[in-house]
């Protein structure tokens, strides 16, 4: 069945997070991505918070050198 279907430009492409988010919030935008209790964030809402995130994380002078961890604390 795989090789029924030839990568092109069209059907294959490589998805890094940072593409895979611009590709979720074109397609995706008011759909929900993420939901934590009663929060929920949508395609769109997430790839602007992750924006937001990397220019803040910038702006501290962090670069793609660096690797960045987070923890979970609740809110």
């Amino acid at each position: 069945m795989e090789n029924l279907l030839f990568h092109c430009s069209t059907n294959h492409s490589l998805l890094s997070p940072v593409s895979f988010l611009d590709q979720a919030a074109n397609a995706y935008g008011d759909k929900v991505s993420i939901v934590y209790g009663t929060v929920s964030f949508s395609w769109r809402q997430t790839h602007q918070r992750c924006l937001k995130l990397a220019s803040a994380l910038t702006q501290l002078g962090i670069s793609s050198a660096y690797t960045v961890t987070s923890r979970n604390l609740g809110q």
